[in-house]
């Protein structure tokens, strides 16, 4: 590289995320009612959605399988050339195949194109090029046609396995509303890691791992001190007789207590206790008791149930369980 030649690459990517950008806003220009179709067709098929692909393009179908599957749209992965080596056995009678390439002419699309439209399962083109041999075996077209690649020399998959991946998204979103996927069905083909637990655990499946602290309002101040320091959660409920909840005495409402008050002997519970902590109830998602924390900026909240103190769910728990 020439000594003098002065390269920014905070410029180059910014000139590569706008060039993909653009190539993106083209093809939301060339969708069509094929589009439709497609929705409809792979909606009712009694089978499976297979997508096929080579090179770059098979990585992109492999990543558009998983979104599809994770958003209620059964799909299976098969690359082009396995496909011709042995693997077609897995397209079944009643799938839906849809192949992705953006020349649309190597030699296994050619083959695979062909061979589907033998066995007579409905064909989607995801093509960056109509005229291909691809483009006209389809019976149905998704155009990602792109006027330029952000690589400098117009040749690594760039803006093309953008554009791929962005009609993929589209075509997984379009379906997942169509069938009325809601954030419970999410839920349950994402259980594990982070996501899946700010959809489905609640606070009784935390709170029950915690202490229980709390005191009656006729409680002396050593009480509570106590029960706070035992407890180890940094807090305790005020209740009555009847364990209904009256209040709240956190470590901060004991320093500033002490901080006015000089004589502490006589201080009862009632006394210092905040008159309207915040609750939750024991039903609700754990994401729920993170955005009230987070509002207020507290660390724990009493668990209630029609103003029956049940316990503690503290940041610490949260946190733990990955949702922070």
């Amino acid at each position: 590289m020439n000594k003098e030649q002065h390269i920014n690459p905070k410029e180059i990517a910014r000139r590569t995320i706008l060039q993909e950008a653009e190539a993106v806003k083209e093809i939301s220009n060339l969708l069509t009612d094929d589009f439709n179709k497609i929705c409809d067709v792979i909606l009712n098929a009694k089978g499976r959605l297979i997508v096929s692909g080579i090179g770059k393009s098979a990585v992109i179908a492999q990543k558009i399988v998983a979104t599809l599957n994770s958003t209620g749209t059964p799909a299976v992965f098969l690359h082009a050339a396995d496909a011709i080596h042995g693997d077609l056995g897995m397209i079944l009678n009643y799938d839906v195949v849809m192949i992705i390439s953006k020349s649309g002419e190597s030699p296994e699309i050619k083959v695979l194109s062909q061979l589907v439209k033998s066995f007579g399962n409905p064909l989607i083109a995801m093509i960056g090029n109509t005229e291909s041999y691809l483009g006209k075996q389809g019976d149905f077209i998704l155009n990602t046609t792109v006027s330029q690649e952000a690589c400098p020399n117009n040749l690594a998959p760039t803006s093309s396995t953008t554009a791929q991946m962005v009609m993929g998204d589209a075509l997984a979103v379009a379906l997942m509303e169509m069938r009325g996927f809601k954030s419970s069905d999410f839920a349950k083909f994402h259980p594990g890691g982070s996501l899946g637990k700010k959809l489905y655990l609640r606070v009784a499946d935390l709170y029950l791992n915690n202490e229980q602290p709390k005191v009656f309002q006729s409680a002396t101040l050593k009480e509570v001190i106590v029960e706070i320091s035992k407890k180890r959660l940094g807090v305790t409920a005020v209740v009555n007789e009847a364990n209904e909840l009256l209040g709240v005495i956190t470590d901060g409402d004991l320093r500033r207590m002490l901080e006015k008050n000089s004589s502490i002997d006589t201080v009862l519970a009632n006394e210092i206790m905040s008159k309207s902590p915040k609750t939750i109830e024991a039903d609700a998602l754990a994401i729920d008791a993170m955005e009230i924390m987070r509002g207020n900026n507290i660390s724990q909240l009493l668990v209630t149930n029609e103003n029956q103190y049940l316990g503690v769910i503290h940041l610490h728990d949260l946190i733990k369980e990955g949702l922070i």
